[in-house]
């Protein structure tokens, strides 16, 4: 765990130890197994560590996972990760075991991880493994009662001046209540809830949900150091021009 006088100085690239670091030198030696079992012997230093196994798998995003099992400890990581800085990799151990062992995480670690993974080819190469590894469902526009094409072609007409290319347009498998409506750039695909394709839903609360969802492919996620802000002020202004927004909001607390 890094000190006050180990902090962390910050570079074009992202965050690199301080020569001041006592572990420096033998961190970029270390396996993956041995950096967890560092990490380990760091949160819990009473504890007997237990067989720890560490494998990368080929997942469609950076999510990782860890379990202890029959005093096995197993740690799945994307691929993705594979060849990070050993650096990062000691982050999501923190990260990880903390969550294993309800140990708080020292934000240090956090912050180090989500920068490298916001960092710009990071979130490039995701995308390309959510379009090459993930499966997206895209049901087609037509629906029992409302057509999603005719929608968005109506919408973008009337706010877009006709400028937005059409995404994959479809509804969801489930009606879903919490997910209303969704686009993922990486199949550039906007769905939206079934819950919406009943006769008795409102067409208002259809029309600004899919309205929401066309802004977000006007405007992308913006990428910040850590931060992501999905609702940048841009978009925020112009969700404004929706002429009965209050409206529409009331609707759909309403579902």
């Amino acid at each position: 765990m890094l000190n006050s006088k180990e902090m962390q100085q910050q570079s074009a690239d992202g965050y690199r130890l301080t020569e001041s670091a006592p572990y420096q030198s033998s961190l970029f030696f270390e396996t993956p197994a041995e950096i967890y079992a560092r990490v380990l012997k760091d949160l819990k230093p009473r504890t007997q560590p237990p067989g720890i196994h560490v494998e990368f798998r080929r997942y469609a995003n950076a999510n990782s996972s860890i379990r202890l099992q029959d005093g096995r400890l197993t740690v799945r990581i994307a691929d993705i990760l594979e060849g990070a800085p050993a650096p990062i990799v000691e982050a999501l151990a923190y990260i990880l075991l903390g969550k294993l062992y309800r140990r708080p995480i020292p934000r240090i670690y956090e912050h180090r991880y989500r920068l490298y993974l916001n960092r710009r080819e990071i979130r490039q190469k995701m995308q390309l493994m959510r379009q090459i590894r993930g499966r997206k469902f895209v049901s087609g526009p037509e629906g029992a009662n409302h057509n999603l094409e005719e929608l968005f072609e109506r919408l973008n007409q009337q706010y877009f001046d006709g400028l937005l290319g059409r995404p994959l347009l479809g509804w969801s498998r489930q009606v879903s209540r919490s997910l209303l409506g969704h686009f993922d750039p990486s199949h550039n695909a906007i769905i939206i809830s079934r819950i919406f394709d009943r006769p008795a839903a409102p067409p208002l609360a259809l029309e600004y949900v899919m309205f929401h969802e066309m802004l977000h492919l006007r405007y992308p996620v913006d990428h910040n150091g850590v931060r992501r802000r999905v609702h940048t002020r841009e978009f925020r202004q112009a969700e404004r021009a929706f002429p009965r927004l209050a409206e529409a909001k009331e609707l759909l607390k309403k579902l």
